[in-house]
């Protein structure tokens, strides 16, 4: 009985490492050209993480799960710097040709969350994506981010920020007045 167990356990172990789907992620290939910009106009290039994150919960409360590897942006040219360096991404929570939505997301610094938070750095989301993920065995080829759009990296100023500038420019009007 104990044997039964043991190889049961040794199949169930194995078969589980080909339940992962996988999704070619790169905003450059085949079908797909989204480039990723800064606000002016240049692409995201060094210092910036791209990664992959799938969507989940509800329309109204979604939530997001990072997926592994990251990426960075090329910096061998200007117009390259739009453009990821292509990897493979593992998503070990839903099966090869099943389908998942995923967005895009690119940010400055350790984190995303930890740049969404700055007032300094810079980050950006794509349109979400569902696709058909590849993997498996027999191996079905990695999916492709068909429908990525491009979207621009930008710093969100904090609203005590704004709010601080408004009320010099009030001020500056008001002693223009007297």
């Amino acid at each position: 009985m104990k044997k039964l167990l043991v190889t049961l356990a040794a199949v169930l172990i194995s078969a589980s490492t080909f339940g992962q789907g996988t999704i070619l992620f790169n905003n450059r290939s085949g079908n797909v050209d989204a480039p990723i910009r800064r606000v002016d106009g240049t692409g995201a290039g060094a210092g910036v993480t791209a990664g992959l994150f799938l969507v989940g919960g509800t329309a109204s409360a979604p939530t997001y799960t990072a997926l592994t590897p990251t990426t960075t942006f090329r910096t061998t040219t200007p117009a390259a710097a739009f453009y990821i360096n292509q990897v493979t991404v593992s998503v070990a929570s839903v099966a090869p040709g099943a389908q998942a939505t995923v967005v895009m997301r690119a940010w400055e610094g350790a984190s995303y969350d930890a740049a969404a938070a700055s007032s300094t750095l810079a980050f950006g989301t794509s349109n979400p994506v569902t696709i058909t993920l590849g993997g498996g065995s027999p191996p079905l080829p990695d999916a492709l981010l068909t429908g990525l759009q491009g979207f621009t990296i930008q710093a969100v100023p904090e609203p005590s920020t704004i709010a601080l500038g408004l009320f010099g420019a009030a001020a500056l009007l008001y002693r223009r007045r007297k």
